[in-house]
């Protein structure tokens, strides 16, 4: 992996998903020792957030799913296995 001439790296898509990643989240670079390390801010807004923000402000402000049930449900996931249902997804 090679930083471009404007600082930047790409990171792999295994990683951005094993620790949530997603577009907009906020991370920071901590030094430890003689190593740099990327983790989320504690606290930082996700895409899921704005999501439910969203929704809240759409529904009334009495919203009552999680961040999480919520990004399971647009990615069409089974709830319990993180799996696609039998017929869900497009039909066409």
């Amino acid at each position: 992996m090679r930083i471009t001439s404007k600082g930047q790296v790409t990171i792999p898509k295994e990683i951005r998903e094993e620790f949530g990643f997603l577009p907009g989240t906020e991370i920071e670079f901590v030094r430890e020792d003689s190593e740099i390390r990327i983790r989320k801010v504690p606290g930082g807004r996700t895409r899921g957030d704005e999501i439910v923000e969203h929704l809240e402000k759409a529904h009334g402000g009495d919203y009552k799913m999680t961040t999480e049930e919520v990004m399971r449900l647009t990615r069409g996931e089974d709830w319990g296995t993180g799996r696609l249902e039998e017929g869900d997804g497009d039909s066409r």
